[in-house]
């Protein structure tokens, strides 16, 4: 028996999408290598995030690119693309967009207008999240749980698709405010930028110190990327698969039995059943982009460490021995295995 969706669609019709997507998948990492050097995995769990409908916080250090690579995959993706800079004096009506009175030169009638803010986009690019107050950072939760956004009492549909991808830097910690675990839940990957090899940052000096401007093409648009992600919903999951999914995410939590020994130890608090839902949805989108049509016991486990690490809250004793969140992730994957089979 599998879990899978009920929708029932015609065979050809489902292989040509199927076609499309991979066709679109391939594209979409060609115009991205015009511009970025290596980070695949990080291109990949993005890509994930897009194609599920899901949201991206992205951490890495100064000049690691993480700017230029959400505003080049949202050039592929064809679709509006805003970004707001976060400091420390942003107000969440600079996010949302606010109403002001406009008055009728002729009769002199005077009527409120709402005016949308940058949050009004199909890609909406967070930079540096953790500058602002946590006023401000919650401004961000109604749109990212219910694509919508409230401004005086009225509720305004945001466009669809609609993705917040933020940026965060990991080793500042003077005037930031750290994300709260309700927001941090929302984002399905915590996607992590790590320096790239010497190969590769002699690539990247080849390619910005010349007079060539790379630049990226657009090979889908909205309607599409729609399509895409309730075709990923379509994915057959097995029930094993599916069950081995929710194994590793209890075994986070200490009140249930399966948690190993250090979990007990290090962790305060594990992952929601958000979580289990993030890690069967994204493990669907990885199979499709690995051009398969069911999702296995290594997708599940490819993508515990990035849709789990920012749901863990660790224990004093945690960052004591300087234990982090993927040390954790990883010793769990160890202590449950994969079953037999695939």
């Amino acid at each position: 028996m599998s879990v899978t969706a009920t929708t029932s669609l015609d065979v050809t019709l489902l292989r040509s999408r199927v076609a499309r997507f991979q066709e679109v998948h391939h594209g979409i990492v060609e115009q991205v290598r015009r511009v970025i050097v290596g980070q695949q995995e990080v291109l990949d769990q993005v890509l994930i995030s897009l194609f599920v409908g899901g949201h991206c916080l992205i951490t890495g250090l100064p000049g690691t690119a993480k700017t230029l690579l959400v505003r080049t995959i949202a050039q592929t993706l064809g679709l509006k693309f805003k970004r707001i800079q976060f400091t420390p004096d942003l107000m969440p009506s600079d996010i949302t967009g606010t109403d002001i009175i406009e008055e009728d030169p002729g009769s002199g009638h005077r009527t409120w207008t709402f005016v949308p803010g940058p949050i009004f986009a199909n890609v909406l690019l967070a930079d540096e999240i953790n500058r602002t107050p946590p006023k401000t950072q919650s401004a961000l939760l109604e749109a990212m749980q219910e694509v919508s956004c409230t401004v005086r009492g009225n509720r305004y549909q945001l466009p669809a698709p609609f993705f917040v991808l933020a940026t965060q830097n990991p080793i500042e910690l003077e005037g930031t405010y750290p994300l709260p675990e309700a927001q941090l839940d929302r984002f399905l990957f915590n996607t992590v930028l790590d320096y790239l090899s010497a190969d590769e940052e002699k690539q990247v000096i080849d390619m910005t110190t010349t007079t060539h401007v790379a630049q990226a093409e657009p090979v889908t648009n909205a309607e599409e990327i729609l399509e895409f992600q309730q075709l990923v919903r379509m994915v057959p999951v097995s029930d094993s698969a599916a069950r081995h999914a929710i194994d590793l995410v209890r075994a986070t939590r200490l009140p249930d039995p399966s948690s190993p020994d250090f979990i007990r130890r290090y962790v305060n608090y594990g992952a929601s059943v958000r979580g289990a839902q993030f890690l069967v949805l994204a493990a669907k989108a990885r199979a499709l982009m690995k051009d398969r049509y069911h999702v296995t016991y290594n997708d599940i486990r490819a993508l515990v460490k990035p849709v789990l690490r920012h749901r863990l809250l660790l224990n004093f004793h945690a960052e004591s021995d300087r234990m982090s969140s993927d040390e954790l992730l990883g010793r769990l994957l160890e202590a449950v295995p994969a079953p037999q089979g695939d």
